[in-house]
């Protein structure tokens, strides 16, 4: 299976509105697709979520498509920067393990 980590800094605490509102689209059309499971965590500016999926071709396909694609175009309005990081694993890691893989092994979009 396939977990993606992410990280999404925010350029100001106020910016968290509109990344709830996307958020909110993304996870209901979230649960029509393939995902397996969603887990988020975060405060004031940085915000981190890690989804799991069945394999690269599922999640590729909703990244590129529907809310999602469209919250990433508009992404530079609201974020800093965001970090991502995609894994071969079974299940989700535990949120200390996740973020220090992503602080080690990340790709990074700074806006």
């Amino acid at each position: 299976m396939i977990l993606v980590i992410t990280c999404i800094e925010l350029k100001s605490p106020l910016k968290f509105f509109q990344l709830s509102i996307d958020a909110m689209q993304i996870m209901r059309e979230m649960k029509t697709a393939s995902c397996i499971g969603f887990k988020k965590t975060g405060f004031w500016s940085k915000h981190y979520t890690m989804t799991l999926w069945r394999n690269e071709v599922e999640m590729k396909q909703f990244a590129r498509n529907g809310h999602h694609l469209k919250a990433m175009k508009k992404a530079g309005h609201i974020a800093k920067s965001i970090k991502t990081l995609t894994v071969v694993a079974d299940d989700f890691l535990d949120w200390r393990e996740a973020k220090q893989l992503l602080q080690e092994q990340n790709k990074v979009i700074v806006y």
